[in-house]
């Protein structure tokens, strides 16, 4: 009988294949032992979303003799050097920070390798690679994300040190790392698998936000734009813009971004008061522009006498029909229809 035919561009392939895999996993990835931090957790995460070092295995280590034979070190070895990939921050010359626009953070190991090999790891995390889009997330990312890493990991505080905070915050990616290290009463917990949960934990934050902002803050821009630029069709003031689109469309950013901007846009951002937005209950709800987008402090609130009332209460006081509520700190009310909310605002 004949014998079957041999595929052997099909078994070419299959053996080529797994040649780049096999010589792909033999990559490794060098850091520190003992006591883990949130940077070289995400380090070594962002390193497996990337062509070259997706499979490598990582070594734990102090020992210079075995550093030496890791194809890229993050954390320790006291050497900067992109060009033999080593990536730490702690030799007391290193002041390297992100870019020329942060001059306040130095990079932790997080940092260095989102410098070096951050495009690759949004477009990987996003599964597209359109040029114009990845470069406006790189930085995004970085003042969004990647930033409270290298500071945290370097000590920068957010605020000045005579300032005590009125609460405590533990929740933190750092603080959620940090827990997972063996304490000093625990002998069960094996360190290195402790380190692969501190990976998995900061990768999934990262892909989290990289994904909001990829595809749910980046194209919102346009909308808050184009609600900045039609403000005087929904109030002569000017004071006053609409988004048609449900409330979770992230319009803070945005608007402080464009107060940035030269000419009308950025000067009309700078004075609006009130954003109008459907809810998803099928009213609308009206929102008192911040003095920062991550602050509470408004730059109009809405009127003392309104705040905590709600429903016939509120319409009664404000004479306009259909009010829901506004909440008591004044940074937001509710309203049945857009007319209702629009009347609010004007008042």
């Amino acid at each position: 009988p004949r014998s079957p035919p041999v595929h052997f561009a099909s078994n070419l392939h299959a053996f080529m294949t797994t040649v780049a895999k096999k010589a792909r996993s033999t990559m490794k990835i060098g850091t520190h032992d003992g006591a883990f931090h949130c940077d070289e957790a995400l380090a070594c995460w962002m390193l497996h979303r990337t062509e070259q070092y997706r499979h490598a295995d990582i070594t734990r280590t102090r020992n210079p003799e075995i550093l030496a034979q890791m194809d890229i070190v993050v954390d320790v070895g006291a050497v900067y050097d992109p060009s033999t990939h080593r990536y730490d921050h702690h030799q007391k010359e290193f002041t390297t920070t992100f870019d020329g626009g942060h001059t306040t953070t130095k990079l932790s190991s997080a940092g260095l390798v989102y410098k070096h090999f951050g495009k690759e790891v949004l477009a990987d995390i996003l599964g597209r690679k359109e040029e114009a889009e990845i470069e406006k997330l790189y930085t995004m990312v970085y003042d969004g994300f990647i930033e409270e890493i290298d500071a945290v990991d370097n000590g920068v505080s957010r605020y000045p040190p005579d300032i005590p905070p009125k609460y405590r915050v533990s929740t933190t990616l750092a603080d959620r790392v940090s827990r997972l290290n063996p304490s000093w009463n625990d002998n069960a917990l094996v360190p290195d698998e402790q380190f692969r949960k501190a990976m998995a934990i900061t990768g999934e934050e990262m892909e989290a936000i990289v994904k909001q902002m990829g595809n749910v803050v980046l194209p919102a821009a346009a909308l808050v734009r184009k609600a900045v630029e039609h403000r005087l069709s929904v109030d002569g003031s000017g004071k006053v813009m609409a988004l048609e689109e449900s409330g979770g469309l992230p319009w803070k950013e945005h608007l402080s971004k464009l107060e940035s901007e030269e000419g009308e846009v950025g000067l009309a951002a700078k004075e609006m008061e009130y954003v109008l937005y459907p809810d998803s209950g099928g009213g609308w709800r009206i929102q008192a522009v911040p003095l920062n987008p991550r602050g509470f402090e408004l730059r109009k609130g809405l009127p003392e006498e309104w705040r905590g009332l709600r429903d016939e209460a509120l319409s009664a006081k404000t004479g306009v029909e259909g009010c829901v509520f506004v909440h008591a700190n004044g940074f937001i009310g509710g309203a049945k229809t857009k007319d209702a909310a629009l009347k609010l605002a004007k008042m």
